[in-house]
């Protein structure tokens, strides 16, 4: 018997929504993470994307378990010498893009290379209630 290997025309993709309200942010990721690179088919072929489309609604009210809300940070460099800037999860889930959170979980849940790019890029959200909607004019 040979092993089967997903053809990009055979896959067939689903839209798949979750509501990340009152979820814990790394089990969450590592959902989404495994629906966008389609490990839970059993067509699975690691070099053809065969992943969900993924839309996570109410992002910002994802919870994190412990004291790692006020405790975890987030790094980022500005690109300048000595120019490291931190953020706790607190302060980004309470500023303008609370769902950058949910966003770097999925990224780092994703596999290094060369399939983590693409993951990334795969991710959709929808904006808080109230907020403009950030997609293309239609």
């Amino acid at each position: 018997m040979k092993t089967y290997s997903a053809k990009p025309a055979d896959v067939e993709k689903k839209w798949v929504l979750i509501d990340a309200k009152g979820l814990v942010v790394g089990r969450l990721a590592s959902i989404v993470a495994m629906r966008l690179r389609g490990k839970h088919k059993p067509t699975y072929t690691p070099h053809v994307d065969c992943g969900d489309n993924v839309i996570v609604i109410n992002a910002d009210k994802v919870v994190f378990t412990g004291r790692k809300r006020e405790q975890k940070v987030y790094y980022h460099h500005t690109g300048y010498p000595g120019g490291i800037k931190a953020r706790t999860a607190k302060f980004i889930l309470e500023g303008r893009f609370p769902e950058r959170v949910v966003e770097k979980a999925v990224e780092r849940h994703a596999p290094a290379r060369p399939a983590r790019p693409q993951a990334a890029r795969q991710p959709a959200r929808l904006p808080r209630l109230g907020a403009p909607a950030r997609g293309p004019a239609a």
